[in-house]
């Protein structure tokens, strides 16, 4: 394979037959088409990578670095940048690179950011159990105690609380590749991947058997 990963935006989740007849769900991925925008060597950057950018916009739209850092490379202009391992001696700078990049069965790791769920307790944010619902007690779903008295006469840190769930970088490793559409850059996963409909992911091959 000439890279390790893709660029690529969550269409949203569906199920397709196996060959057996069940039924899996799927999360289906436009994974690409992606264009080589920038080769890190070791010798220049002390690292081997390639470097990908995915969705074209206008010109107008990127600041003045992003569009001098794309004019150099001859590439389209595009939205999103993103490194990751490649064959620097078989890639050049403008090929382009899609779905066909993994094959059907594949174990592939994917990062997204989490969909956003705004600020949340701590019964629903970290699985507390609550108090007692009924009988008169005051205590149903608050955090309880939070610090010491006397010493250290705080809260330490890393305390589990209240606070804003969601909206992270999240990666889910292992999930299986189902099927490939190399004419279509489509790549259909096994299970849920992190993110809404339309948001950025990026999909790597993954090193657990």
């Amino acid at each position: 394979m000439l890279v390790q990963g893709l660029i690529g935006q969550k269409l949203g989740m569906s199920q397709i037959y196996t060959e057996n007849g069940r039924v899996v769900p799927v999360t289906v991925i436009a994974a690409g088409p992606c264009r080589i925008a920038q080769k890190k060597t070791q010798d220049r950057d002390g690292y081997e990578a390639v470097q990908l950018s995915f969705q074209e916009i206008p010109e107008k739209k990127l600041s003045k670095a992003e569009r001098g850092h794309l004019k150099k490379a001859n590439v389209p202009f595009a939205k999103h940048l993103r490194e990751v391992k490649g064959d620097l001696k078989t890639l050049e700078v403008g090929a382009v690179v899609g779905a066909d990049q993994f094959q059907k069965g594949e174990r592939i790791d994917v990062t997204g950011i989490s969909k956003g769920k705004g600020f949340a307790g701590v019964v629903k944010l970290h699985h507390f159990a609550g108090g007692p619902e009924t009988h008169g007690s005051m205590f149903h779903r608050q955090p309880g105690s939070i610090g010491s008295s006397s010493w250290p006469s705080r809260v330490r840190k890393n305390k589990r609380l209240p606070a804003h769930m969601g909206n992270k970088q999240v990666t889910v490793l292992g999930l299986e590749v189902v099927d490939v559409r190399k004419d279509e850059n489509l790549l259909f996963i096994r299970g849920a991947v992190p993110g809404y409909r339309g948001s950025l992911v990026l999909i790597r091959r993954s090193n657990r058997k």
